[in-house]
């Protein structure tokens, strides 16, 4: 849409399109790179940089993806660079006499938490806070945060120090995109861009970093779902300006529409105009998230007060009441004092996939049931540090790489080398 008023878009990093992830989308033109494996530009920039040889650039995963690691690549040529690098480059040469859209994506804090020198020496390890661990935690996880521990080899428990490391280099990630975001702003500013442009900064979900003695995403606990959202809009938003209405991420399109002087296709059903949200003109009180579908299918629904949550895998639900318990310590939809709350917050969220003609999680006025998910037998297999579809690593001299379903010994001896 933006397209068709003359807008030149371009996207820069990792943007996740599924299943054509190498399609424009809109755009007019892309900076391909995402973490997985395959080549895209980034790795041809390193290898054109001498650093070809370089078989992990974003960190070694598997085994080792809650493993703290120094980046193997200068801070010059790291994917947070990067990135920035080719947004600048791509603001050099655009058509000054066309309005711009640029979507800046990076790949990090996203584990392997890595982040080049002088970086990752930036936070003391002791000096690091501890988690979230309150006493009723294995009462607020879900079958997803079981599966996720197991296979992140974290379900049987972890040391305090190691902790306290992760948590130093997940910082050192966040404040090497937050120098190279600067750059970007810099730029603008040094081009006198700042007073026309409008820019948002997000992500895509949080990390639970060792919070309920878990780890990753795939909860709607607000370590995990609760993500930062900044905005920049001259004369609409004044500096500094914060507002406690719930907001989402489905609200970015309607607001980039907006700013471009669009009306949104959407009406407000799928988000609205942050500008209009923060001024009162648009009254929100609720926003709805979901992970997966089916029987592995987790839905929310959250206002300022409440948050209401439902585990098909587990077929159970989950009552928060942000307001006197902010920390989420504790289940109240097992309470009945609570009974009334938690129909209610059901009920608005069946209503709302009911207004979006979306019934594949119901049964009626009922959340559809499936059977009780097991944990699988073997979370890790196709998942270790040899097994990784794509690669191309070369076993080591006189031995023959197996990638199948966790084998005991990952690489056999074919024969002795002569």
């Amino acid at each position: 849409r933006l397209a068709a008023v003359g807008y030149q878009g371009h996207g820069v990093g990792k943007m996740h399109f599924t299943p054509k992830a190498r399609d424009l989308w809109g755009f007019e033109s892309r900076d391909f790179s995402e973490e997985g494996g395959g080549e895209d530009e980034f790795k041809t920039a390193l290898v054109n940089a001498g650093y070809g040889h370089v078989h992990d650039p974003h960190g070694v995963r598997s085994e080792m993806y809650y493993i703290p690691q120094p980046s193997q690549l200068p801070a010059r040529l790291h994917h947070s660079a990067w990135v920035v690098d080719r947004s600048i480059a791509f603001l050099e040469r655009r058509d000054r006499s066309r309005p711009f859209f640029l979507w800046t994506s990076f790949i990090k804090p996203h584990p392997p938490f890595e982040s080049p020198t002088p970086w990752n020496k930036l936070y003391r390890c002791p000096e690091m806070p501890l988690p979230k661990r309150p006493q009723d935690w294995r009462n607020l996880l879900t079958y997803w945060n079981l599966v996720q521990n197991r296979y992140k080899y974290r379900d049987q428990g972890m040391d305090d120090n190691l902790i306290r490391t992760m948590i130093a280099a997940y910082y050192a990630c966040i404040s090497f995109i937050d120098y190279n975001v600067g750059r970007l702003l810099d730029y603008l500013a040094a081009k006198g861009e700042m007073e026309n442009t409008l820019i948002l900064f997000s992500t895509d979900h949080g990390e639970l970093l060792g919070d309920y003695h878990s780890f990753g995403k795939r909860c709607m606990l607000d370590s995990a779902a609760r993500i930062p959202l900044l905005a920049h809009w001259p004369k609409r938003f004044a500096a500094g300006q914060r507002c406690d209405a719930p907001t989402s991420l489905l609200d970015i399109a309607p607001t980039c529409l907006a700013a471009a002087g669009m009306a949104d296709p959407f009406n407000g059903v799928c988000g609205g105009n942050l500008a209009a949200i923060v001024a009162g003109q648009v009254k929100r009180e609720m926003v709805f998230s979901q992970f997966q579908q089916g029987r592995t299918g987790q839905y929310m629904a959250v206002s300022r007060e409440w948050k209401y949550v439902y585990s098909a895998a587990d077929d159970r639900e989950w009552l928060l009441d942000l307001t006197a318990d902010p920390a989420e310590t504790r289940n109240r939809a097992d309470n009945p004092m609570y009974r009334g709350q938690t129909a209610a917050m059901r009920k608005a969220l069946i209503e709302h996939f009911k207004r979006e003609g979306y019934a594949e999680p119901l049964d009626g006025d009922d959340w559809k049931r499936f059977p009780k998910m097991q944990m699988p037998a073997d979370p890790d297999a196709g998942l270790l540090f040899q097994d990784p579809p794509g690669s191309t690593a070369t076993p080591a001299p006189g031995y023959e790489r197996r990638t199948s379903v966790m084998p005991k010994d990952s690489y056999r001896l074919l024969q002795p080398p002569k």
